[in-house]
């Protein structure tokens, strides 16, 4: 599905990357007409990739203790998860903290420790998130499209946008009585991805069995923005 807009007003755009040269086509007296234009091409893409966060929380007397006991939950998850090959797994947050009594003096402290599961393939990272999630279960779930996915999606969507781009210069060209345009300056941009995030369930069964995973949708979009030197005569 692709979106086109088109918006025309006095102002001009920076980073020019093709300028009209003064010269003999210009009137007398002055410069050509300009006009600023807007564009943009817009796609659905599916969600192709999950982020599991897996959190463990632990407390205790002191400080060494969560620590330590943190530490060792965290080293042994991280150890037994990086046996996928299909699961890119990376460290999240970690935090220590102490907890206040009535009186403003610690009495226990606590502790926090996160793994990042990240895979293209939902099954695999699904059934490693359940093989983990009796030592850090299941605390967040994120899903994005790829890199790659977008990149190309994108290049699809800049052809889309910049024939828009010209087919509206022209026929503002058109409707105005000019002769023709030439192009002053051009400014191109992704103008970001609006989420649809899918139904998603959080937490395991006793049994371990993996989580459904489904994706949703991102609305990516590119967008031209620039502006057009109106000319009474064709060069």
């Amino acid at each position: 599905m692709f979106a086109l807009a088109l918006s025309v007003g006095a102002s001009t755009m920076t980073l020019p990357v093709l300028a009209q040269q003064e010269g003999d086509d210009e009137p007398k007296g002055g410069k050509w007409p300009q006009a600023s234009l807007r564009a943009e091409a817009s796609e659905q893409i599916a969600q192709d990739t999950v982020r599991i966060t897996l959190a463990s929380e632990v407390s205790d007397a002191t400080q060494s203790a969560v620590a330590k006991s943190l530490s060792k939950t965290l080293q042994s998850v991280m150890d037994d998860a990086k046996g996928d090959a299909k699961v890119k797994v990376s460290s999240g947050n970690y935090h220590v903290w102490p907890m206040n009594n009535e009186k403003g003096k610690i009495s226990n402290w606590r502790g926090r420790g996160e793994i990042f599961l990240k895979s293209t393939d939902f099954a695999a990272a699904s059934e490693l998130a359940a093989k983990l999630s009796d030592r850090m279960p299941i605390s967040n779930l994120d899903f994005s499209v790829s890199p790659q996915v977008r990149a190309k999606h994108e290049e699809a969507l800049l052809t889309q946008a910049v024939k828009a781009f010209g087919q509206r210069a022209q026929a503002l060209t058109d409707a105005l009585g000019f002769a023709g345009y030439s192009i002053r300056n051009i400014d191109l941009s992704g103008a970001g991805a609006q989420y649809q995030p899918a139904q998603r369930m959080v937490g395991m069964a006793a049994d371990k069995s993996s989580v459904p995973l489904e994706g949703g949708t991102e609305t990516v979009t590119v967008s031209i923005r620039g502006s057009i030197f109106l000319q009474t005569t064709q060069k």
